[in-house]
């Protein structure tokens, strides 16, 4: 833990809206009610594209912060993608986030026929696109020889307001994945085990507390000395404002076929009253040093009384 914890901000995880109006407005209530972060998904499922919405969603905003969380390594190259995130960085004043994996939703393949290398191919190649994204943002001109990628003589321009570039979040539930995390990423975010290639009991079962605490240790001791440069993100995907929270639990642990006990102990729920939920995120920051944390789009209104009492504490 670090001796002085990072301040809290929180963000909001967003897919869709009725139409071009309706995603400004979105955009314009997440950071009216002090959020820091917009971010979407990066799937080819019913959401929006992420590039343009994101883009909407900064020229309809000031202050609130854009990013894909996270965007599939497989889906664009990274040249291609770093210039696009440098244009928005540019275009936004310096508000992007870039968010990065190397893709795990088995639908999203399938559906698409981009082939689903096995998952250590994926993370190679994700690997060396993140040195060609953080190359194309440098000074000058780079060059890059990889398996999978080689770039020549190339000058990423624009060159984005952020420097050296945007912070990097990534984003992992193995061990690898959390050790290039820990070394590469200015921001780390704490997943669950997505080998399935879905959500599901198995996902589920690798979203405990022992888990998350696990991840951290693995974090800490990949990072190093620059563990306090790493600001620590979760998703949370179980959210509820409620003055009687046991029902919402029982339900969730009904449909998702797991024991109770996980959904209320889990970092990835926060389930119950405005002064429960807060005290249990402080305890989540004293004991992991997690405090960038993601909600969905329906807790906007909802969740807002916990930022309004946790930002910048």
């Amino acid at each position: 833990m670090a001796a002085h914890p990072r301040p809290f901000r929180f963000g909001i995880q967003i897919r869709d809206a009725r139409d071009g109006a309706g995603w400004r407005d979105l955009a314009r209530r997440i950071e009216d009610h002090g959020y820091s972060t917009a971010t979407m998904p990066d799937h080819f499922t019913d959401q929006l594209a992420p590039m343009p919405a994101l883009q909407a969603i900064a020229d309809a905003t000031t202050t609130l912060r854009v990013g894909a969380l996270v965007f599939d390594n497989d889906y664009k190259h990274p040249v291609v993608l770093a210039k696009e995130l440098a244009t928005m960085d540019v275009l936004s004043g310096g508000r992007v986030e870039i968010g990065l994996g190397a893709g795990w939703m088995t639908s999203d393949y399938e559906a698409s026929g981009i082939p689903l290398d096995r998952p250590g191919v994926r993370i190679d190649r994700f690997v060396e696109g993140l040195q060609v994204i953080k190359g194309a943002m440098g000074d000058g001109p780079f060059s890059f020889e990889g398996r999978h990628y080689t770039i020549t003589d190339y000058d990423g321009l624009p060159k984005p307001v952020q420097q050296p570039r945007p912070p990097i979040l990534i984003g992992g539930g193995g061990k690898r994945v959390l050790g290039i995390a820990a070394r590469e990423a200015d921001i780390v975010g704490i997943n669950g085990t997505m080998t399935a290639g879905a959500v599901g009991p198995e996902a589920l079962e690798t979203m405990t507390r022992p888990a998350v605490l696990d991840r951290i240790g693995i974090i800490r001791e990949a990072a190093g000395d620059r563990i306090d440069r790493i600001e620590l993100n979760i998703r949370v995907f179980m959210v509820s404002i409620t003055e009687e929270p046991e029902p919402m639990i029982d339900n969730l642990a009904k449909m998702l076929e797991v024991d109770p006990d996980l959904i209320r102990e889990s970092p990835f729920s926060l389930i119950g009253p405005v002064s429960a939920v807060t005290e249990e995120i402080l305890r989540l920051r004293e004991e992991t040093g997690i405090s960038y944390l993601i909600v969905g789009q329906d807790d906007v209104e909802a969740f807002a009384p916990v930022v309004s009492a946790l930002s910048g504490n």
